[in-house]
């Protein structure tokens, strides 16, 4: 265990996001202080009384309020050509979301209504969700179509352009046509997410995992953000890199719920007045697991796998209630899409192929499976497993030097043109210099390439490289045995599974599904080959069987899910017989996996240095307690405080806290200050946007009393301190926090022990906890990074340091 002896201050902030300020750690403490308590950990500014004169209050100026200011400073800066890294940080940028009500006197009031409100809210429970599942179906349609439409001209005119050249001698030109063309339409992709909106980049799953367990990333829900990954997925497809577009679906989804729930777009600065109930972290939470569920059932048509990976892989809270929410979500978005798509491919009563993938039925009969083969299916999870965390470890070094040299956009955005021209070319070479030649009869190929083959046959390496990778996945899993050369299948797989490692991470939209897929897909069939041959047809090893056992092994040793793919497999292929075999290839592809390097997600949310609370606190972190573990000390308001007062506290540099305990209003120091409450930044902000002070509401001066829609309004991007304008004479005002204060705070006693202060955390969806002595004094707050920076690793229970990165 490293040393937690050690006591460390900062003090500056961090570039401030749009979304709100946060409750970034005041005094970094350990059991140095822990071993010397202070009487008394709770600093409070000095007491001034409030000036009875009633002349200034003639003088209380109006609010001088920008309502669409946010703060979004980008500060100028010259980067440097080498930004060291280290993954035993934990960032200081990233801020906590409020999972928990805050339970004061307008919550209460507002609660106390008849029973027909209530069941109105539950009632636009459901139409949001049926609203999210038929927009996340209308952008999976979109992209699909667009995917299908943009691929086919550019493989048209690549095939075009061989066949032409084959004969006449030329190929050169063929392969510089395509490669520019992959490079020009991979730069338009990858430009407008270094440029527009970085955070659209990759899948987009770390990013709605972290926000599903509690974090806030910037930017991750926007609309900005919806349409920049809806363009550069289309765009990453298109381009011929090894991508897929079924994983950012998940994020669409996401983004969809999160603004349909809120009833306004506050990029659009349009507030439809409806949904306005839901304008807290707490609901909008939920509504984006919805939308993660939507968006797994449109791109595979598995509504079931959806909810399951919602369940096991997103959502980190969870109930009943929401589960039959987000499973209508996800019936209606894959129900959506099959409409759609019926109709644009001419069958508009057919509705028999969900999901922008279709894995095609199965034919049991034929390709069933007997015991002797489950040693063998075990077996290829152990290749997947380690293949998976091959995959991962080459990733994460590579990942490791963009960070640390390649952080400028055109840097970025050359990268991604590079390794779209390499995937060209390699694929060109491939094909050129492959001797496979399969007959053309009785093939469904989309575009076949004759080359050097006689007249009625085609390049089989073609069928693999030169096609959306989604339909080469479907051909490896059904064309019949004999159909692809050994040589082909192995080749293929050694050169895609390098050009998808040196993919994922690029700055562009594009997920890591299809690519694992087809490598599995591609390493699977040739093991059943291999199988038949090795026990001279004993084991009758049909390949495609045999490719959709490798594609869940290769998927489940990089990602590691286990519960949600099983189902996601099954619903995608229309078949129930595979579970159990499915089932134990992923089983022991994430065993095998999670022994050497942790999953593809996991090792991105860490290398980000995100704040991630796992399910459980390390397990031999019993010997901590909460008092070696919060922040120290705390900055605490009274319960009548003044407006000055509460104006330099939020605009100090020093003190960039979002939560603040509210102790007893008593005029002798000496008598000991009891918690009675704590009040939030936001909150405060919004009461001196208002001006809602004593001597006002004594003169009656405030026109209405405020409501809980006040603070909704104003949610999520809550005015920055700097533009709200406090007069001479009304810093010297008042202000009463009782009836706006979290009267009922949760708090844990300074011994308490670090994982029962974690379950407590984590289970309930805390931003922060109050630590007390046994006099209900206040000594101490534990927010998510007091929590996240505790973690096992090799040596032990280990302590990562905080960075301002």
């Amino acid at each position: 265990m490293s040393n937690v002896a050690t006591k460390v201050s900062w003090s500056g902030r961090e570039r401030e996001e749009a979304e709100g300020q946060g409750e970034t750690t005041p005094l970094l403490n350990g059991a140095a202080s822990a071993a010397h308590p202070k009487p008394r950990q709770c600093f409070l500014p000095p007491q001034l009384t409030p000036s009875s004169s009633t002349s200034r209050l003639g003088h209380l100026s109006d609010v001088y309020l920008d309502e669409d200011s946010e703060l979004e400073m980008d500060v100028p800066c010259s980067l440097p050509h080498e930004i060291p890294h280290n993954e035993k940080l934990l960032s200081l940028k990233y801020e906590s979301l409020d999972y928990d009500n805050c339970e004061n006197q307008l919550f209460l009031e507002e609660e106390r209504r008849n029973h027909t409100a209530f069941r109105t809210v539950e009632i636009r429970r459901w139409v949001i969700c049926a609203l999210i599942g038929i927009f996340t179906g209308l952008v999976a349609c979109f992209i699909d179509i667009l995917v299908e439409r943009l691929a086919g001209l550019k493989y048209k005119v690549v095939k075009g352009n061989i066949d032409k050249f084959t004969e006449t001698g030329g190929l050169s030109f063929s392969l510089l046509l395509w490669a520019a063309l992959n490079a020009a339409v991979v730069m338009l992709g990858s430009m407008i997410v270094a440029f527009v909106e970085p955070v659209a980049a990759g899948s987009g799953i770390p990013q709605i995992k972290c926000y599903l367990n509690g974090v806030k990333i910037p930017h991750v829900v926007r609309l900005k953000t919806l349409l920049v990954k809806v363009c550069g997925v289309i765009l990453s497809v298109v381009g011929g890199l090894a991508v897929g577009k079924e994983g950012p679906m998940i994020h669409s989804g996401a983004v969809i719920a999160a603004g349909i729930s809120q009833g306004r777009s506050t990029s659009l600065k349009r507030d439809f007045k409806i949904f306005e109930y839901f304008r807290r972290d707490t609901e909008k939470r939920d509504f984006v697991s919805a939308g993660a569920a939507a968006g797994v059932s449109a791109a595979f048509g598995a509504p079931v796998g959806g909810v399951l990976f919602s369940l096991e892989e997103g959502a980190s809270f969870w109930n009943q209630f929401l589960t039959w929410r987000i499973f209508f979500a996800s019936m209606i978005s894959t129900f959506t899409l099959n409409s759609i798509l019926s109709i644009y491919h001419g069958n508009p009563w057919d509705l028999s192929s969900p999901g922008l993938i279709n894995f095609g039925r199965f034919d049991t009969e034929k390709m069933g499976y007997t015991i002797q083969e489950i040693p063998i299916f075990i077996f290829m999870g152990v290749v997947g497993g380690i293949l998976g965390a091959t995959f991962n470890a080459l990733n994460y070094w590579l990942t490791m030097f963009r960070i640390r040299y390649i952080h400028r956009p055109c840097l970025q955005v050359l990268e991604a043109m590079l390794v779209g021209a390499v995937t060209a070319a390699v694929g060109f070479v491939m094909i050129y210099s492959s001797q496979d030649c399969q007959p053309l009869q009785g093939n469904r190929v989309t575009y076949p390439l004759q080359l050097f083959c006689a007249d009625g046959e085609y390049n089989s390496m073609a069928t693999a490289f030169f096609n959306t990778p989604e339909k080469s996945v479907v051909s490896l899993f059904h064309d019949p045995p004999g159909t692809y050369n050994p040589m082909t299948l192995g080749m293929f797989t050694l050169v895609y599974f390098f050009l998808a490692c040196w993919t994922y991470g690029l700055t562009v939209s594009a997920g890591v599904f299809i690519p694992s897929l087809l490598i599995g897909a591609a390493w699977g069939r040739l093991f059943g080959i291999s199988l038949s041959y090795i026990t001279s047809g004993w084991i009758w090893a049909d390949p495609g069987k045999y490719a959709l056992m490798g594609a869940a092994a290769q998927l489940g040793g990089i990602v590691r899910m286990t519960l949600s793919l099983t189902v996601i497999m099954m619903e995608a292929t229309g078949n129930v017989t595979y579970g159990f075999p499915i089932m134990l290839v992923l089983m022991t592809a994430k065993i095998v996996g999670d022994y050497f390097v942790e999953g593809l997600y996991d090792m991105h949310i860490q290398l980000q240095s995100v704040p991630f609370l796992h399910w459980e606190a390390p397990v031999t972190s019993h010997s901590l307690t909460a008092r070696e573990v919060m922040s120290t000390p705390v900055t605490c308001l009274r319960q009548v405080e003044k407006v000055g007062t509460i104006v330099d506290i939020l605009s100090s540099t020093s003190s960039n806290h979002n939560g603040f305990p509210v102790v007893e209003s008593v005029s002798d120091g000496s008598q000991a200050l009891g918690l009675r409450g704590l009040i939030l930044r936001s909150q405060l902000i919004v009461l001196l946007k208002h001006k809602v002070f004593v001597e006002r509401t004594s003169l009656s001066l405030v026109h209405r009393r405020l409501k809980l829609k006040d603070f909704r309004d104003a949610y999520p991007r809550f005015p920055p301190i700097q533009s709200i304008h406090v007069s001479q004479d009304e810093r010297e005002c008042m202000m009463d926090l009782t009836e706006f204060m979290n009267p009922s705070p949760y708090t844990v006693p300074q011994e308490a022990s670090l994982p029962r202060v974690f379950k407590l955390f984590r289970a309930l969806g805390l931003r922060h906890l109050v630590v007390v002595d046994n006099r209900n004094q206040v000594v101490g707050l534990v927010t998510r990074k007091d929590l996240a920076r505790y973690r096992l690793g090799k040596e032990g229970l280990e302590e990562l340091s905080l960075a301002q990165t």
